[in-house]
């Protein structure tokens, strides 16, 4: 079971250093080629030397990277949000000014919209 384990834990370790041998932008289209045949002609050795030489940075990518889809994920949402229909209190669609504004200033104090985009939408909200 130990032996099993341990061979699980390698796979795991070899896909990890192949995927951010690939993900970092940093590195040269050679320098990405050298690690992977590096990793591939001698596995043990080439994922002990990658992490020895770049697993510092391992943990910083993977922090940037999970940054990168949060923003695009709440810029999909805020976007989404500001294309669809209000429903107001009566259950039919075109919610009156004052709940626009009032879902607006939530937003915007919550943090979920910039100053700008709050200025835009109300702008919009008070235009239309």
């Amino acid at each position: 079971m130990l032996w099993f384990f341990l061979w699980v834990l390698w796979f795991v370790m070899l896909f990890r250093v192949f995927g951010d041998i690939f993900r970092d932008d940093s590195m040269s289209g050679w320098g990405k080629a050298g690690w992977a045949v590096f990793v591939c002609v001698l596995p043990f050795l080439g994922v002990f030397v990658y992490l020895i030489a770049r697993g510092r940075g391992m943990g910083e990518r993977d922090v940037r990277q999970q940054r990168r889809q949060e923003e695009a994920f709440r810029s999909y949402v805020q976007e989404a949000a500001a294309d669809a229909p209000a429903t107001g209190t009566t259950g039919t669609t075109g919610a009156t000014h004052a709940d626009q504004l009032t879902k607006l200033a939530g937003l915007h104090d919550h943090g979920d919209i910039s100053d700008a985009e709050y200025e835009r939408a109300k702008a919009k909200v008070l235009a239309g």
